[in-house]
This record gives structure tokens, sequence and C-alpha cells, in this order.
């Protein structure tokens, strides 16, 4: 497992051990190339993290082998001081890495090249289609389309997702009728079912979680909004689904907890245990499953 450790301006690489704890692999924990390293990004043995702080804002690569990280060479893409990367993200095949320049409300898009390093599509970065666009994912079941969530909307009930479709150059062009409302506010992450069929993203400022059904060209139809139980769901950050895309977990993280719905197509429902309540003291910003 990969962590960015924003607070000292590294990566840490922990080993999983049979039962499930971690212990960090010796040698493990390298420079991030940058300042406030807070997303990363792994295809194969290729690895990218975004740095947001001012004055070390930055895409930088690396090669993992053997539970540690090597610097690539020439791999570091500045960003403008206040660019502020929120996610950085490889398409299903690794030809593509995007990411969203939260303070710019900006899109970055790149082609990976020999060696890893990157190509800037022309144009890029490209403007985004609401403030402050932030969680982003590839279709799993189309590598070319790129949905983002535009989270800083300040109007009631603004939230919005932009639906993209990604050339072979990195060129990002908006899918008709995107930016699409989801009636919410601050939608964060994104997470899109295995089959690519669904969409679903936490409103961080409204307690709920948007449900999309997505077309074949990536236009989004909302299907609703599922609240989050507790507190009123507002705090809630990140999602994942489960391997075999049953349930789809939220962290909970104004609560320090873990939500857990059972998916069924595009509907949700939490289930009777949820939230599991995490170790006192824990403030999670981000979600895993494995």
């Amino acid at each position: 497992m990969l962590a960015v450790d924003a607070g000292s301006n590294q990566v840490s690489v922990l080993r999983i051990n049979p039962g499930g704890s971690l212990s960090l692999v010796p040698g493990g924990v390298v420079s991030s190339g940058g300042n406030l390293p807070d997303s990363v990004a792994v295809h194969g043995s290729l690895v990218y993290v975004a740095n947001s702080g001012a004055g070390g804002s930055n895409y930088t690569g690396f090669r993992f082998f053997g539970g540690h990280l090597f610097p690539i060479p020439g791999s570091t893409v500045t960003l403008a001081a206040n660019a502020a990367p929120g996610d950085v993200l490889f398409n299903g095949t690794g030809s593509k890495l995007a990411g969203t320049e939260v303070g710019t409300s900006k899109i970055d898009s790149f082609t990976v090249g020999f060696g890893g390093r990157l190509t800037p599509a022309p144009g890029s970065p490209f403007p985004g289609q609401g403030l402050g666009p932030f969680g982003s994912e590839f279709r799993p079941t189309n590598p070319d389309q790129l949905f983002v969530s535009n989270a800083h909307n300040t109007a009631a009930d603004s939230g919005t997702i932009s639906a993209f479709t990604d050339s072979p150059n990195g060129t990002l062009t908006p899918v008709a009728g995107s930016p699409f409302a989801d009636d919410q506010m601050a939608p964060c992450w994104v997470e899109i079912s295995h089959d690519g069929q669904f969409l679903f993203t936490v409103n961080t400022a409204s307690g709920t979680i948007s449900r999309f059904q997505i077309a074949p060209d990536g236009t989004l139809t909302l299907l609703g909004s599922t609240p989050v139980a507790a507190t009123g769901g507002v705090g809630a950050v990140d999602a994942r689904l489960s391997p075999d895309g049953r349930f789809l977990y939220v962290d909970e993280s104004k609560i320090g907890s873990v939500g857990i719905f059972a998916v069924s197509g595009g509907s949700l429902t939490e289930l009777p245990t949820s939230p599991v309540k995490l170790p006192a003291g824990a403030t999670p910003a981000g979600i895993i499953v494995t």
C-alpha cells in the first residue's frame, strides 16, 4: 500500500500482512518531490504523486519495484503555485493521466509516454465546468470517458458532475449536456460501478450520496440522492465500492466512522450496522477497499 504523507512531504510504502495489519517497508519512505502531497495514482509499476503545496505544486513520477519507489528523472510537471491539485489518476490502460486543480478550477490531461514521462495534451490545462473540480474517475468500461465532480460551487444545491471525452492526444471535450446537476452541495469523490453503468458521488455539505445512470456516450441521468444517516451525513467525503460491487463504503470523516451501503444497480440502502466507528481520534481523509 502507498500512502502520501502530507505533513512531511513524503510517500510511504507499507506491506499488507496476512491478517490485514500494516507494516512499514524498510527504506520505504521517500520524498514526494514537492510540497503537501495529497493524492497518488498507480498503474502497474508506474506511480504519480500530486503535490498541492504552494511553491512545490506538481506531479512527480516514480517506478515501483521490490516494495520501493524510485523517482523517474525528468518526470516532474510543475504547476501554478495556486493550482492545489486535488486528485491524480490513470485511465484503465495507463495511457492517460489526469489531475484536477482545485485552486484554479482547471483539469490537467496528459498522455503517458515511453519511460513513464508525461506529455501535456494540446490546450491543457482545460477549464473546469464549475468551481473546484475535485474527485474524478475514468469509466471502467471506457478509458476514454472522464467524470469530474465540481465541489466548490457556492449557490444552494449547485453541485455538478462533468463528463468529458478524452481524445487520443489527451484533449478533453465535454459530453453534450455537461455539467450535470446533482441538486446537492459539495460533491466530492466520485465512484463508478464496475460495470460502468452507475456513478455515485458523496455530497459533503448535504450529507447525501447522489446516484446517476451513465449512458453509452457518457451522458448522466440523476436517479436521486440517498441520505447518509449518521449526523445527517455532513462531513462524509470519500467512497469506494467493494471488489464484487455489492457494497459502497463511505468515509464519514466528521464522526470518524465508515458507512456501509448495499448496492443494487443504481440504488443504495444503508445497512442497519452502519456506520462502523473507527478508533478514537481517527479523522480519515480517504478510503480504499481491497
